[in-house]
């Protein structure tokens, strides 16, 4: 399958956080010289920017951990946060600004879901990945993929293109407490892996 190139990446970034929804982020997994691969199709993303956003890390600059935000766009972003689980993002902006990263908050897992279990032991099919600490276990992405371009797909952790949805809504992000009136997240409302279903409109 081929990815979306890194001009796709070169827009502003909620153009490509909703651009996002219906793509395919793909996990391949080496062992024993074998691949195996663990996919979902995204379904919920939310956007984050730079001096204009200050719910983003970027927001006071520069730093060790948010670096990826302000190199090439198509890389992961990949932190640990609340003590327990880690986020996968893609930096994306257009060249209007200096930062910006896309939070993958929901998949529809569509490949090696059996391997998804594995690492995230639930018996609801629901619960493996709608949010954004749920999918990066079910997937095993971790700090060692911070950096890796999610535009190559001989990538461990990348974007595919996928299929557009029917409809996409815009809606306030979660679980932040600056710059809450700005409708950053998206999501295809038809699916059940979204995280939540608060606030949201059509575009």
């Amino acid at each position: 399958m081929s990815c979306p190139p890194r001009s796709f990446y070169r827009r502003s970034t909620e153009m490509v956080a909703r651009s996002l929804i219906g793509k395919k982020l793909v996990r391949t997994i080496r062992k024993n010289g074998r691949a195996f691969r663990l996919a979902g199709i995204i379904v919920e993303t939310e956007a984050y920017g730079y001096r204009d956003d200050a719910a983003s890390h970027a927001y006071a600059g520069r730093t060790a951990r948010n670096g990826v935000m302000f190199g090439d766009v198509g890389r992961a972003y990949v932190y640990f946060t609340y003590g327990n689980h880690f986020c996968a993002n893609v930096s994306a902006r257009s060249g209007r600004t200096e930062a910006g990263a896309i939070l993958i908050r929901g998949l529809n897992p569509v490949e090696g879901i059996e391997i998804m279990r594995k690492f995230r032991p639930v018996d609801d099919l629901i619960s493996l990945t709608s949010g954004p600490g749920k999918l990066t276990q079910a997937l095993n992405i971790v700090s060692a993929l911070n950096g890796l371009d999610m535009t190559d797909p001989q990538s461990e952790l990348h974007i595919e293109f996928g299929s557009k949805p029917v409809l996409i809504f815009a809606a306030t992000r979660v679980g932040i407490t600056h710059a809450t009136d700005k409708e950053w997240r998206f999501l295809d409302p038809s699916s059940p892996y979204v995280s939540r279903r608060i606030q949201i409109k059509a575009l």
